[in-house]
């Protein structure tokens, strides 16, 4: 019998990375996420609360994914944040805003990274 949807909740996201360790850099150090696990040659685990962020090199999974995704975070101060990772970084950012509801940054390999105003 299918589960129905009030029953699902969220666990956690995972990416694809040509270069893993050029990914956690970019997590752990830029976005100061906790590591949780990690497998050099196929994955690196990083905590989101009681959720996941999983980063796994390409062409190690039986199961591959399209490439597009997005992950959102949210912070307090989006103002500071924006100014701790550096205006260069920063991809897109709400329009016609004095300050942004949420900016866009990439990872090392594309994938938006959308962090909102809490």
């Amino acid at each position: 019998m299918p589960t129905s949807a009030s029953s699902l909740q969220f666990a956690g996201v995972e990416l694809y990375f040509d270069d893993l360790g050029r990914a956690k850099k970019f997590y752990c150090d830029l976005l100061r996420l906790e590591l949780d696990e990690e497998d050099p040659q196929h994955h690196v685990k990083l905590k989101l609360g009681d959720r996941f962020l999983c980063l796994e090199k390409k062409g190690v999974e039986g199961y591959p994914s399209a490439d597009k995704a997005v992950i959102f975070f949210e912070v307090d101060d989006l103002a500071e944040f924006a100014q701790s990772v550096g205006a260069g970084r920063v991809v897109q950012s709400a329009p016609n805003a004095a300050t942004p509801a949420w900016i866009v940054l990439h990872d090392p390999e594309g994938h938006n990274i959308l962090v909102l105003q809490k």
